[in-house]
Order: structure tokens, then sequence, then C-alpha cells
């Protein structure tokens, strides 16, 4: 195992959209795997380095709410894009009115979410050049936690939804208020870019006991 970090991550609000539902946002439990990866890069990424998240604690009760939020009903059409850039002078317009195409929907969002991340990071040989140590990374990902420093805003899940994110150095977790065991169903771990023709979504069956979720223990299905 790399270099590892324990963050916590707190928010009033948080969105982990679960992909089976089409129209309706619908959150999952908890935060994702997937998402807690984006909060640390977020702060701290680099092509050289691969984050893996091990452990995920939630220290609060799970409370759900419901809202409804303006969203965009159209994306930016990929063909669109590429036939502009590939024709040299266009005078041709390129956007996408939010005002023509939004529409409301309603969300079952995750209210007062409170979790501690632990996660570590390996070199990747593919990217990795020769003064890429894990020692160097470390201490960046350290210093940019400490300071409060990131890339881009984290978010829990959505970009309305901002996270506050604090480095845990002791390595002394807050106590939890869940206790016993819980089946949270078949849950979004990542995505598979490996072949960018085929981007495949990696699932795993998520259990919480006692308010952890230990992901270093997990079977993928894809």
């Amino acid at each position: 195992m790399g270099y590892g970090i324990v963050i916590r991550v707190r928010g009033d609000y948080a969105l982990f959209t679960r992909p089976e539902m089409k129209v309706e946002r619908v959150s999952y439990d908890v935060i994702t795997p997937s998402a807690a990866r984006g909060i640390i890069e977020a702060v701290y990424w680099k092509p050289a380095i691969r984050w893996i998240i091990d452990k995920i604690h939630v220290l609060n009760e799970i409370e759900f709410t419901n809202i409804r939020r303006n969203e965009v009903s159209e994306k930016v059409s990929e063909r669109t894009a590429t036939r502009l850039m590939k024709t040299k002078k266009s005078n041709e317009p390129f956007f996408l009115s939010s005002t023509d195409f939004r529409q409301q929907r309603a969300a079952m969002v995750l209210k007062n979410v409170d979790y501690v991340i632990e996660a570590h990071f390996e070199i990747n040989p593919e990217k990795a050049g020769p003064g890429d140590t894990e020692q160097k990374h470390y201490n960046m990902a350290l210093r940019r936690l400490r300071k409060g420093q990131y890339y881009s805003a984290p978010c829990l899940g959505t970009r309305e939804f901002g996270a506050q994110v604090e480095l845990i150095e002791d390595g002394q977790i807050p106590p939890g208020k869940l206790t016993g065991s819980k089946d949270l169903g078949w849950m979004l771990y990542d995505m598979d870019f490996s072949n960018t023709e085929e981007v495949i979504p990696k699932f795993f069956k998520a259990e919480m006991i006692n308010g952890v979720i230990d992901l270093t223990k997990i079977g993928l299905v894809g």
C-alpha cells in the first residue's frame, strides 16, 4: 500500500445520484468511492499518481430531504463541437442556452453529512517520470490539505453542494453515531476508462458495519 491520508468531509447537503434513476435524482445513502476520490483529486491530482479509497466512515445518521432544482435538459452536441473544431473559419455560434432548456426536477438529497475518508495513492508507472517519487507527492498533498488549497472546489456530488475538507493528522477519527450492520445494496465504485471507446461502470455490494465501509475487502462487478 502506498502513502495514505485521512480527511474529514462535511456539508449541509449532498447528492450522490443513483444511476438507475433516469428522471428524478435520488441519492445513495452514503458517499460513493468515486465521489470520495473526486474530492481528494480536487485538492491534489497529478497524472503520475492514482488515488485509491480504503475506508469510508459515516459519522452522522443518514437523513434525506426533498428539494426541487433547476437543471438543463439538453447536452452540448459532441458531433457539433468536433465539426466546428475541424472548421478553420466558422462564425457559427456554439453554446447551449440554459434559459431555453431549463426545467425543474425533484431530487432526494442527503443532509447534514459528515464523513471520514481513508485513502492512499500509488504511482502510475505509465505516467510517472524520474522525479515522481511517493515522498514528493505525499508532501505536496499534505501541504495543500493543510493550507486549504484546491484545484477545483470540492463538492458533495454536485457543484452546488460544497464540501468542507480538513486533514486529520493525528489519526484520531471522531466517533460516529451509527452502530450495527446495514446492507446498502449495489453501489457504484468507479468508472473504468481503460478503453475510452467503452467506459464500463464498476459496482460493488456495499455493507456498512458500525458506520464504516471497508473497501479493501470488496469484490467488483462490471
